[in-house]
């Protein structure tokens, strides 16, 4: 099973599973945190190369965690599971005794199993409430968004989150259209608005932004950002797959900070990408790309 997890009863591969294995350099002895778990996809392979370390699998999503947690059952003590959010590190690391690890990885894609639940609500390919949220226990959900927000600050938010150039010809028509409590009602009012031009569909941007602002997304990359170093061993490494420009910009951003303050070295000089035969097999993996640095002293 290495190298891919069930994901309701299909086959789900991790993006840049042997690129991120190879960047971590794992010690058969180390300890690593996987931030975004998942389905265990990535914590999985790292276990299994794992003789007396762990990996610590963490995830905000409850439900993923459970799916995690039963994907790798294989890996017996060498996965312990934590649930929360990037700002939780230290808690997560507290949990399990320990102060600073040999890697840490986050793949900062949705989570097929989310994405492939029409009652997450996070595909504007299926029809499902607009919720978005990977904590199901907060409050804000992505129909308070579209429903209540000022057209101005809707605009803004798909304009600045989703760089979608046609947000207040978008936002008008929401607020036009509203109530809107289902992801193929605003996929809809947004396609009307906006029509197709390419491939991909005109709501995406929009469904992005709402996801991002939702989750606060953005501002627990820049959390993770700040907290990992300070958790690094001397040696260790810290890789980060992002799947869209403004993520990959921050990381980008905070990486060279760290470079030039003589924190860590980055390694890769430039943004390593899926191959062809990964593409092919996964078309989700198109758009990632992964960097990363190791601590030094």
């Amino acid at each position: 099973m290495d190298g891919a997890e069930i994901e309701g009863g299909r086959w789900h591969h991790p993006v840049l599973l042997r690129e991120s294995l190879e960047y971590l350099a794992i010690r058969p002895d180390g300890v690593y945190v996987d931030m975004t778990a998942g389905l265990g996809g990535h914590a999985g392979a790292i276990a299994d190369r794992l003789v007396g370390g762990f990996v610590i699998a963490c995830d905000r999503d409850a439900e993923s965690l459970e799916l995690a947690r039963a994907n790798t059952a294989r890996a017996g003590q060498r996965i312990r599971f934590y649930r929360g959010p990037f700002s939780k590190l230290p808690d997560a690391l507290a949990a399990s005794g320990i102060v600073a690890v040999d890697g840490v990885l986050a793949d900062l894609g949705v989570s097929r199993y989310q994405l492939s639940s029409a009652e997450r609500g996070f595909s504007l390919m299926e029809d499902g409430p607009l919720d978005m949220r990977m904590d199901r226990s907060q409050d804000l959900t992505a129909a308070d968004l579209v429903n209540h927000l000022p057209e101005k600050a809707l605009a803004d938010l798909i304009y600045q989150l989703g760089e979608e150039r046609r947000s207040r010809r978008i936002s008008r028509a929401i607020v036009r259209a509203r109530p809107i409590l289902t992801t193929r009602r605003l996929a809809q009012v947004v396609e009307e608005a906006a029509p197709r031009t390419g491939r991909i569909h005109p709501a995406t941007q929009t469904f992005m932004a709402l996801r991002l602002k939702v989750n606060g997304e953005l501002e627990e990359l820049e959390e993770m950002l700040g907290v990992v170093p300070e958790h690094l061993k001397a040696g260790g490494r810290f890789v980060v797959l992002t799947f869209m420009s403004t993520e990959d910009r921050i990381v980008k951003r905070a990486f060279q900070g760290l470079a030039k303050s003589g924190r860590a070295k980055i390694l890769t000089k430039h943004v390593v990408r899926p191959t062809e035969e990964e593409v092919v097999r996964n078309p989700a993996s198109r758009s990632a790309k992964l960097r990363a640095l190791e601590r030094i002293e």
